[in-house]
């Protein structure tokens, strides 16, 4: 892998209290001069499996592209946080953005096009990454969204029943509920009670595109083979009406898990960026 790790985690506090946010800063041995990229992983994976493991990271370091990697409460190396909120969406932005921060990233200037910050999120990071957008014009300049949805998953997961299954086996009816706690037990990595408490905290700010569009232009990814793809043209729509700029690549034989692999992704997501 090309490219220089900048050091240990960065350390950040937001409205006074540690996040415990595991942030990582990639150099290119090589720099673009382009806006720093911050990668943002989904549910129950994190920055290593997201984006090293399926070799995004060398991928961005061999653009000349900087490169910002977080890990999510509860997952990878982030630590666990005993409070709900510092799992809610709006404060996990806050926590982004102050990583952003302390990278160094500076507001969009005309002009320079080292300025700002592209971010790239996949499945809840793509939501994360969409209300990021919206919330942050001054510094965002393009969005990547692999595997976004016009809902959130993890709105309809029933809280009560992974509980029981985790206290005593009690099977899970619900498909899409025992499909995501098992993907997240999988992870040595993964702090389970944490994940639920994420999952507790992102039903309490239900997830609506339309509410808070991003006025930036975004590339939106999905395998044909997921069922997320459907998704692409209504949120590609929110973006045109709102007067943004929005490209969609659907990827064949791709489904939810194994889109991030693609070279195909990788390629057009560099491209879209080099902007």
């Amino acid at each position: 892998m090309s490219g220089r790790h900048t050091g240990p985690q960065q350390a950040h506090t937001v409205e006074g209290t540690d996040p415990q946010m595991y942030a990582e800063v990639h150099e290119p041995d090589t720099d673009a001069g382009l806006r720093p990229v911050l990668l943002v992983h989904g549910f129950s994976s994190s920055s290593k499996l997201n984006w090293v493991d399926t070799g995004w990271l060398p991928a961005l370091l061999e653009a000349g592209r900087r490169v910002i990697m977080v890990d999510l409460p509860g997952h990878g190396r982030s630590g666990a946080p005993e409070d709900r909120d510092s799992y809610s969406p709006s404060r996990i932005r806050a926590d982004l953005l102050q990583a952003a921060f302390d990278a160094g990233v500076r507001p969009v200037q005309d002009g320079d096009p080292s300025s700002g910050l592209d971010v790239v999120g996949y499945s809840l990071g793509a939501r994360l990454a969409w209300e990021f957008g919206a919330t942050q014009p001054e510094i965002v300049h393009r969005l990547v969204l692999g595997g976004p949805n016009i809902t959130d998953p993890l709105a309809a997961f029933d809280l009560v029943a992974a509980q029981r299954y985790l206290a005593d086996g009690t099977p899970i009816a619900d498909e899409s509920t025992a499909r995501l706690l098992k993907m997240a037990l999988l992870l040595p990595s993964n702090n389970i009670f944490a994940l639920l408490t994420l999952v507790e905290a992102i039903k309490d700010e239900p997830y609506d595109p339309a509410e808070a569009v991003p006025h930036v232009p975004m590339l939106l990814v999905a395998g044909d083979q997921d069922e997320r793809v459907d998704s692409l043209p209504k949120l590609a729509e929110l973006a045109r009406g709102a007067g943004s700029m929005a490209e969609v690549l659907t990827l064949s034989g791709r489904n939810h898990t194994n889109a991030v692999t693609s070279r195909a992704f990788k390629q057009a997501a560099v491209s879209f960026l080099a902007v």
